[in-house]
């Protein structure tokens, strides 16, 4: 288990994207709200990377999943798009804290992806989210797996502290 260990790649993070999300405007954000989603997207996400670095000991890779909802301000959607905010930072420093130890730390930020969650929300919500995409349409979920699998390859070993958005354009243009 410990030769495994070395090489861990972690996909953590709070799956789930903006459909999952509860939406609550400025005014009604309540403290159970924004614990919940904090709980979830980062306090989860903080610990269970914690506890795979400790097996690590030394090299290996820490991917992420965080969303274009960091990047972007949505109505509705202030404290899930600071939670993914959160995930970037954290990317960010732990790349520089782990880098000593050969631990490289990336995310992986989708956009609209049609999941089986995204599949449960109306037809014109669905049509309405392709439309902004430049690309005319969700993503797959194997096209994130795609990206967070080349994060944890070794083609990607001199990547460290980045984001790799995977959402169509969407945030970008």
């Amino acid at each position: 288990m410990n030769r495994l260990a070395n090489k861990i790649a972690l996909v953590v993070g709070g799956v789930g994207g903006i459909g999952g999300a509860i939406s609550q405007r400025f005014a009604k954000i309540s403290d159970d709200h924004f614990d919940r989603a904090f709980g979830l997207n980062v306090r989860s996400l903080v610990f269970a990377a914690q506890g795979a670095v400790d097996l690590m000991q030394s090299g290996g890779t820490i991917v992420l999943i965080g969303s274009i909802a960091g990047d972007i301000g949505t109505k509705g959607y202030g404290v899930y798009g600071a939670t993914k905010a959160a995930v970037r930072s954290f990317t960010r420093t732990w790349a520089n804290e782990l880098a000593t130890r050969g631990i490289r730390v990336n995310v992986v930020s989708p956009g609209p992806t049609d999941t089986a969650m995204m599949a449960s929300t109306s037809q014109e919500l669905r049509d309405a989210l392709s439309s902004m995409i430049p690309l005319g349409r969700m993503g797959r979920p194997e096209e994130v797996a795609a990206a967070a699998l080349f994060l944890a390859s070794d083609e990607s070993s001199f990547t460290t502290g980045a984001e790799l958005v995977v959402d169509g354009g969407m945030a970008q243009v």
